[in-house]
């Protein structure tokens, strides 16, 4: 393969084009990452629907967008599974109530809140004799992206059914909160949780 047929291999994952724009209306260049361990496994794109083309593939889920992967967790309740069109739209409105409150790119926002969410230790259970023992272990950073998700739609959940609080609106507080580090926000209280169990299990 000659030189100038090789992939550029600072090109986003998947062959995104970054000139596009998510929605139509947010850009996806100068997205700032401030966790280099998730960076690889946070992948942009203006796609937000691949129609689970890598779904059969094992891995291959990093290369969706992280936009894609929040509103496929957002589905994953009795209530809302295989609604992604209805999921689609209620982020859609909820990244432009983000840009309104926070003058911020909303995708810069979801970056931050899942790399707040990630955490960095957690604990397995060994056995000794027949005796269970917990015990503190790093996270992959694969994982890490795959739990701060799992909050990030758990807290809207929660937030949001049987409540008076819009689908919408729940989104916007979540990311905005967990991007911000509010440990008042769930996915940042189920972090700070799961490390702190670890640490008294090292």
């Amino acid at each position: 393969m000659a030189a100038e047929d090789q992939p550029d291999p600072d090109a986003p994952a998947g062959g995104a084009d970054v000139s596009a724009k998510l929605f139509g209306t947010w850009d996806l260049v100068e997205i700032e990452y401030a966790d280099p361990s998730t960076e690889r496994y946070i992948t942009v794109s203006p796609v937000a629907h691949t129609a689970g083309r890598h779904a059969s593939k094992q891995f291959k889920k990093s290369e969706i967008s992280i936009v894609e992967r929040f509103i496929n967790r957002l589905m994953q309740t009795e209530e809302n599974t295989g609604k992604k069109q209805q999921s689609l739209n209620y982020v859609r409105d909820a990244f432009d109530i983000i840009n309104e409150r926070t003058e911020d790119n909303p995708i810069q926002v979801l970056v931050t809140a899942v790399e707040n969410a990630a955490p960095r230790e957690e604990t397995v259970r060994l056995k000794y004799g027949g005796i269970s023992v917990p015990k503190a272990v790093d996270v992959a950073p694969q994982r890490r992206v795959d739990q701060a998700l799992k909050f990030l739609a758990e807290g809207v959940y929660n937030d949001s059914f049987k409540t008076t609080t819009d689908v919408d609106e729940a989104i916007a507080r979540q990311l905005i909160g967990a991007a911000n580090y509010d440990v008042q926000t769930y996915a940042v209280s189920q972090k700070e949780e799961k490390e702190r169990v670890a640490a008294a299990a090292r």
